[in-house]
């Protein structure tokens, strides 16, 4: 069993408020679970307006494949994200 583990750390320039920014997450985490079977949730910086941190998991029998899924939630993200991504970990464990 091989567990891929994400961590993204986002900087959103346009936001204004904390209602606002967790609708824009909320859209980013919706489509990502969706397009990629992944459990992915907000988990820092909650309480910052213009900062988030997002993490990603998903389990499978092969790290090659773990990998190339994180690397598509990661572009999906930069596509659709208004803002910057500062930050990109990845784990296999």
């Amino acid at each position: 069993m091989i567990i891929g583990l994400l961590q993204v750390e986002l900087f959103l320039p346009s936001v204004r408020s904390l209602k606002h920014k967790r609708q824009i997450i909320k859209s980013i985490v919706t489509r990502v679970r969706n397009k990629f079977n992944v459990s992915i949730s907000e988990t820092g910086n909650n309480d910052l307006w213009q900062r988030a941190s997002i993490s990603a998991c998903i389990v499978t029998n092969e790290s090659k494949y773990a990998n190339q899924v994180m690397e598509k939630v990661v572009a999906e993200i930069e596509r659709n994200l208004d803002g910057q991504v500062l930050d990109i970990n990845t784990s296999i464990l």
